[in-house]
């Protein structure tokens, strides 16, 4: 079980995800959002590449 007192410097989308996988990268200091439709507008509308990571732990 979660400590849901720890404070953390660095929130980002992931932690709204169910996925144990991804919640476990939600205080990364990157602004990760999970695969979808969202993530394809926003970088549309930045005109940014879309960065994917396809895991590695």
């Amino acid at each position: 079980m979660r400590d849901k007192t720890v404070k953390h410097q660095y929130t980002n989308q992931l932690i709204q995800e169910k996925s144990p996988y991804l919640l476990q990268h939600a205080h990364n200091p990157v602004n990760w959002m999970a695969w979808g439709e969202e993530a394809f507008s926003k970088a549309k509308r930045e005109g940014k590449p879309v960065f994917l990571s396809v895991g590695y732990s």
